[in-house]
């Protein structure tokens, strides 16, 4: 009988970009990334195919690393014509809610559109581009432990609903509606 590993962390999450070093630049002066290391070969190790890359990654805090690979020899990069641009994103967490409104107005300045924040019921986001064309997000945490204990316990329901039927189940329907009354959290 085997055993799932225990996973200590994400070591990395890796995507495309179009010029590394724009990539890194654009990183460092929006996000305050910082760029620790770079990998390039003519072959890929895993595979040994010829396919001279770049392969640079960023320090996204917390142990987290995002990284990125330019890949001259390749066509032109695109994303796939069946999602949503909004469905595939990176999203990073900021402290507070004074940390996303900070970060949307630096953002703003940088000359790059910002959308949001949104309301999640248990986070605030905000969405913005990279010059990649990847979607990224920055999110504060607004929601109490009762909150998430009880979204840990609707999780499993909610799953086998959307399993059997396709159909978004309403046990949660709270996290999109914003409270406004003075009591509620907003």
């Amino acid at each position: 009988m085997t055993q799932a590993p225990k996973l200590q962390r994400i070591h990395h999450v890796a995507y495309r970009c179009r010029d590394a070093k724009e990539t890194v630049e654009w990183y460092a002066r929006v996000l305050g990334m910082t760029y620790t290391t770079a990998f390039a070969e003519d072959h890929v190790p895993s595979t040994g195919a010829f396919d001279p890359y770049m392969h640079v990654f960023l320090d996204a805090g917390g142990g987290n690393v995002l990284a990125f690979f330019e890949l001259p020899g390749q066509p032109e990069m695109g994303r796939d014509p069946n999602t949503p641009a909004w469905v595939q994103h990176l999203a990073f967490e900021v402290a507070d809610e004074a940390a996303l409104t900070a970060a949307k107005a630096h953002i703003e300045a940088q000359g790059i559109d910002v959308l949001g924040p949104t309301y999640h019921g248990i986070f605030r986001s905000i969405y913005f581009f990279d010059p990649n064309g990847h979607r990224l997000e920055l999110a504060c945490n607004i929601g109490t432990d009762e909150q998430y204990a009880q979204l840990r316990e609707l999780a499993p329901v909610m799953l086998e609903e959307w399993s059997r039927t396709k159909h978004a189940p309403r046990h949660a329907q709270w996290l999109h509606h914003e409270p406004t009354g003075d009591g509620d959290r907003a």
